[in-house]
């Protein structure tokens, strides 16, 4: 018994110290498959170009001038447009366009609907001639029938020489058509101080597109028939028609101007004369600083006699019977000068539509 109890001891000392441990070896841990779908990048798209806006039109910066007389601001370049409004003498504007026949300033005019108007060139004075854009060449009515006036004429109420005068147009006036009388020789035109906004012109005085397209129309304003009559009558000979009196006299210029060192340093005027019917004479007035000035003529149809009056003598150099004439005449400064503009007799109906220029000569 105590044998086995010594071998006991012994197996339990030696079990003590050599203890046999068994370790799991670590296998390998399986690594999830993780599948990640990547997808193709996408192309950015590049910002589309906004459109530049198209360059701005050009514009001509206006040029100043001033009105050398009262004026009146019309719609259209035509004494027979609508007036919008009246400029007093000395007044300063600023031009913005002109007429193809140069008559005619385009102006800035913020009365009016658009802006500008039209005023007659001849009495506006400038520094220079003002380099601005041709605005139109024809009038605007809708149906493109226009008129381009040749010389001076009478606009009346009806389509004979019988008729009242409403008024009178310039050369190179433009006109709308709107009619014309059963032989075509009157053409009926918007004319906003005539009846019903219209009038006649004799159709030997004006240079006309569409007429053959235009409505007949009686005296009545009926439109009784489109077209050209089969056998109408052979255009009419172009007859001379008396100027029309416009009442001035010697005591009484129809145009007087005072020339200014700072401001209006010329004259332009556009009238008409004629013998032995009509205004045989017309007479202007100015007064200038300097001690002498240029006198400068041109007219059409018969031939005027021009000269320059001052405390009631004819100042030497300054009688004229021709057009296209320049003369250097000496004056008395500040005392008025008068131009007497007359009408030759020539034994028969004469007409003559002339232009008298007057500058100072520093």
């Amino acid at each position: 018994m105590k044998s086995k109890l010594v071998i006991l001891l012994a197996f339990l000392v030696l079990n003590a110290g050599c203890s046999v441990s068994v370790q799991e070896g670590s296998g390998a841990t399986p690594t999830s498959f993780i599948v990640t779908l990547t997808l193709p990048p996408s192309s950015t798209l590049s910002p589309s170009k906004t459109p530049l806006p198209p360059p701005p039109t050009p514009t001509t910066a206006p040029v100043e001038g001033a009105v050398s007389t009262q004026i009146n601001v019309r719609e259209q370049p035509s004494t027979a447009g609508e007036v919008l409004g009246i400029l007093p003498a000395n007044t300063k504007v600023q031009i913005v366009g002109r007429d193809p026949g140069g008559n005619w300033w385009q102006i800035l005019y913020p009365q009016a609907g658009e802006g500008t108007g039209w005023v007659t060139a001849q009495y506006v004075t400038t520094s220079g001639t003002p380099n601005v854009p041709v605005i139109g060449g024809r009038a605007d009515s809708g149906n493109g029938n226009v008129a381009v006036v040749q010389q001076q004429l009478n606009v009346r109420s009806g389509p004979g020489t019988d008729f009242n005068s409403l008024g009178t147009l310039n050369p190179q006036d433009v006109v709308n058509l709107t009619g014309k009388d059963v032989n075509g020789a009157w053409l009926q035109i918007e004319y906003t101080s005539g009846p019903d906004g219209k009038g006649w012109i004799n159709a030997a005085f004006a240079q006309a597109n569409g007429v053959e397209n235009l409505p007949i129309v009686t005296e009545a304003g009926k439109v009784v028939g489109t077209g050209t009559p089969v056998n109408n009558a052979p255009p009419p000979t172009p007859t001379l028609l008396p100027a029309p009196l416009d009442e001035d006299s010697v005591n009484r210029p129809i145009k007087t101007v005072f020339f200014d060192r700072a401001g209006i340093h010329t004259l332009i005027y556009n009238g008409d004369v004629s013998a032995p019917d009509g205004d045989t004479e017309d007479w202007l007035a100015f007064t200038t600083f300097s001690g002498q000035i240029l006198l400068e003529t041109a007219c059409q149809g018969s031939v005027p006699h021009f000269e320059l009056l001052q405390n009631g003598a004819v100042l030497e150099q300054s009688a004229v019977v021709g057009c296209g004439t320049r003369s250097i005449v000496p004056v008395e400064p500040n005392n008025p000068v008068l131009v007497h503009v007359s009408a030759i007799p020539t034994g028969s109906q004469s007409y003559s539509s002339y232009i008298v220029k007057v500058s100072t000569i520093p």
